[in-house]
């Protein structure tokens, strides 16, 4: 049990740890080939959650405008599993030219600290070539779970130490963090529900949302079908400010979590050894891309916030929170 209290206070710290800016291109991508025409084929963007979520809807809005300024398709490719990592392991084996992107969450640069295990290095396999979005998730429960605010949450479960359950989309990845930051912010104790290797992120909601689970932390825009369905309970969102989406529903700090700050962040990540013309291209494209009428008016409806990073910052930004990560499990007891 020491142990397990380590890890999840060494994981709270990990979440709260802030990031650093100002790399410069030079410290990550090869500078020995040119860009060409590049892109002249289709381009990939492979995402690692499944369909409906968070960074499979981003990708699917943002590969139409990257295919108008390329004039080349740009598919996006589920391939949830693992854990989340089956997708960072597809795209470090994928050969280095930039026609294979892989679009992910925050969890990329924990999962460096948090896991020895996984098939591929997530800071010395890639590349961090753009930053996306930062938005809020929110904290939702089942119907079945019989409460409808943060307070009623935090009751139940002290009333029934370790005997609630919450669902995250693989040890590691933002879903966990935020939960395990919750638990501790409140004094709960519960028990984590890891999802089955082939489980995209609907698959995990949908065990919140019949019971298996009690509570999760999921992407806003998922949520909301159910919740008009009135099959999901949305009881607090992640971040210091409401979200558009949910203007009636409180942040978690607003519902007695004082202090509670946990937003979640996108990026896109490239095979490590990629030639630094195509990184360079591919990130001024990308927010280029972002910059465009169409994808301005699909961030402001899904309340996501454009990190609006250069290349070399996004790069210190990745790097910076997985040192930040290293020097306080080594500096814990």
């Amino acid at each position: 049990m020491k142990f397990v209290a380590r890890t999840i206070t060494l994981l709270w710290l990990l979440a709260a740890c802030p990031g650093t800016h100002g790399a410069t291109l030079t410290d990550t991508p090869n500078s020995s080939a040119s860009t060409g025409d590049f892109p002249t084929k289709p381009v990939r963007i492979i995402e690692p959650f499944g369909m409906g979520g968070g960074p499979d809807l981003l990708a699917r809005a943002l590969a139409p405008e990257l295919s108008k300024l390329w004039g080349q398709p740009v598919r996006v490719e589920n391939h949830p599993g693992a854990g989340a990592t089956a997708a960072p392991a597809l795209v470090a084996k994928s050969p280095a030219d930039g026609y294979t992107l892989l679009l992910n969450t925050s969890s990329q640069a924990y999962s460096a600290v948090l896991s020895k295990t996984l098939p591929y290095d997530p800071l010395n396999d890639f590349i961090p070539t753009a930053s996306l979005t930062s938005q809020p998730y929110l904290l939702v429960a089942g119907q079945p779970a019989g409460v409808t605010t943060v307070d009623e949450l935090i009751a139940a479960a002290k009333a029934k130490p370790g005997q609630l359950r919450f669902a995250s989309t693989g040890a590691g990845t933002a879903t966990h963090l935020a939960a395990v930051k919750f638990n501790l912010a409140t004094g709960i104790e519960a028990l984590e529900v890891l999802p089955r290797p082939s489980d995209a992120i609907a698959d995990v909601l949908a065990g919140t949302i019949e019971g298996r689970t009690t509570y999760m932390f999921a992407p806003i825009s998922i949520t909301l079908t159910p919740i008009r369905d009135g099959k999901l309970i949305p009881l607090g969102v992640s971040t210091a400010r409401r979200s558009i989406l949910l203007p009636d529903v409180p942040t978690i700090a607003e519902a007695g979590v004082t202090g509670f700050d946990f937003p979640f962040w996108y990026g896109i990540w490239v095979p490590a050894h990629t030639p630094v013309q195509v990184v360079g291209k591919l990130a001024k494209d990308i927010a280029r891309a972002l910059a465009e009428p169409n994808m301005r008016e699909w961030l402001a409806k899904h309340g996501a916030d454009r990190m609006n990073m250069t290349q070399p910052e996004f790069a210190r930004f990745v790097r910076g929170e997985s040192e930040s990560a290293k020097r306080l499990i080594k500096s814990a007891p």
